[in-house]
């Protein structure tokens, strides 16, 4: 959430700037700032009127010790007014903070300069590719049929268990999906991120915190009985372990890297682009994410993107990086790098990967703050990246290894799956 003295004192660069998204804030901006004047107008009206009760407060004590009662009883007449009138104008200053929240909950982050122009993906910015297409002529399978020819992921069965979207892993399939979170949460540890097992049900203070509501409502699971939401992602449950809290600047940063399963509605989803483990409800992902000091933020974005390139260039697979333009970045972000992991058997480029840096957006929803060497609080920068998400990892894996022997396994994954081949 953007902060009312940020947008008052630049408002015309967050015009400017969320024009960059497609959107034309402006009539947004000026209703934030027109009903930020009239809360401060009310809250100083409001301190007033309680400065002036409290003074008449203290002069009729006086007033009723000297023995001027009737003095006192006069004075208590406009007292009592003074009650009311504060009565008001704290309905009104409620209301006028309420209508500034909702407006303010409903304005995008600002991008980054670095964020290109354009309307969706099409326009994104590729910065970096690696990893070898291979040549496998016509005979290319796509991940689904390698998975029911090996046995390995039944999607009809999951069908069955729950409904599409649910696949269910088998034999050396699961043994894939078990190394592959082995995998990650290693390579992350050991770049210095600590491992946390967190909750997979958030309550709604969580999921405003990190902006999935009111923006994502629809595409997140709602236990309605008790008003509890299955996780879209780690982020939501990991971040809010500092929800609220306010840290010492040599505190930072705080590293974290987390596996949880994932759910997501994602109504609407339909076609032959969400075949197989293209999309899922259910999915697997390792995820990681820093609070940082806000002079450093993007150093520590670029070394997230790094790490995770050196998890591609191990897992020898086909890839790209793409900078998000300003059409199709996230709500919550100032700054996004997208993985995509090339399909050879679909003969397209999928996502498996976003890295952000949300700045002071999410920071501002959770309230929270370090506090800096001058002894004043300020709003950390949040960043969070998945590491990876496991779903289209893998659909990478069987279509772009397959051989005639069967799959072949990345060399770094053996010591964790215990098998070469998938055969």
């Amino acid at each position: 959430m953007l902060q009312v003295p940020f947008i008052r004192e630049n408002t015309e660069a967050v015009i400017k700037g969320l024009a960059k998204r497609n959107l034309d804030a402006k009539s947004m901006i000026d209703d934030v700032l027109r009903f930020d004047e009239e809360r401060r107008k009310l809250q100083t009206k409001l301190d007033n009127v309680l400065a002036e009760s409290n003074s008449l407060s203290k002069e009729i004590g006086v007033l009723y010790k000297s023995g001027k009662g009737d003095e006192a009883n006069a004075l208590k007449v406009r007292t009592t007014q003074l009650k009311e009138e504060s009565k008001q104008l704290n309905d009104q200053l409620n209301e006028a903070s309420t209508t500034l929240n909702e407006l303010l909950h409903n304005i995008p982050n600002v991008p980054n300069d670095l964020v290109p122009d354009g309307q969706d993906e099409e326009d994104n910015l590729e910065v970096h590719r690696a990893g070898d297409v291979p040549d496998l002529g016509d005979n290319a399978k796509p991940h689904w049929e390698l998975a029911k020819e090996y046995d390995i992921i039944d999607f009809e069965l999951g069908n069955k268990i729950t409904g599409a979207g649910f696949p269910v892993y088998k034999g050396k399939g699961a043994k894939l999906q078990r190394a592959l979170i082995s995998y990650f949460l290693d390579k992350n540890t050991a770049a210095g991120y600590q491992e946390v097992l967190v909750p997979l049900l958030v309550n709604s203070d969580s999921g405003f915190g990190t902006g999935q509501l009111p923006d994502k409502e629809g595409q997140m699971y709602h236990v309605t009985a008790d008003d509890l939401y299955l996780i879209p992602t780690a982020e939501v449950p990991a971040t809010n372990i500092y929800r609220g809290d306010l840290l010492k600047e040599d505190e930072l940063p705080k590293a974290l890297t987390g596996y949880t399963p994932c759910f997501r509605r994602e109504a609407g989803s339909y076609g032959a682009h969400v075949r197989g483990l293209n999309r899922l409800h259910q999915f697997d992902k390792v995820e990681i994410l820093r609070i940082e000091h806000p002079d450093r933020s993007y150093k520590a974005l670029d070394e997230m993107v790094d790490h995770v390139k050196g998890i591609m260039d191990e897992l020898e697979l086909p890839y790209r990086i793409i900078r998000l333009c300003g059409g199709d970045l996230g709500f919550t972000s100032a700054l996004t790098y997208d993985f995509e992991v090339y399909s050879t058997a679909q003969k397209r480029w999928l996502e498996i990967s976003s890295i952000s840096n949300f700045e002071t957006f999410q920071a501002n929803r959770l309230k929270l703050r370090f506090k800096n060497t001058d002894g004043k609080s300020q709003l950390v920068h949040t960043l969070n990246g998945s590491s990876l998400a496991l779903p289209r990892v893998v659909a990478g894996l069987l279509e772009n290894n397959q051989t005639e022997k069967g799959i072949k396994v990345p060399s770094v994954l053996v010591p964790y799956t215990g098998f070469e081949f998938i055969n």
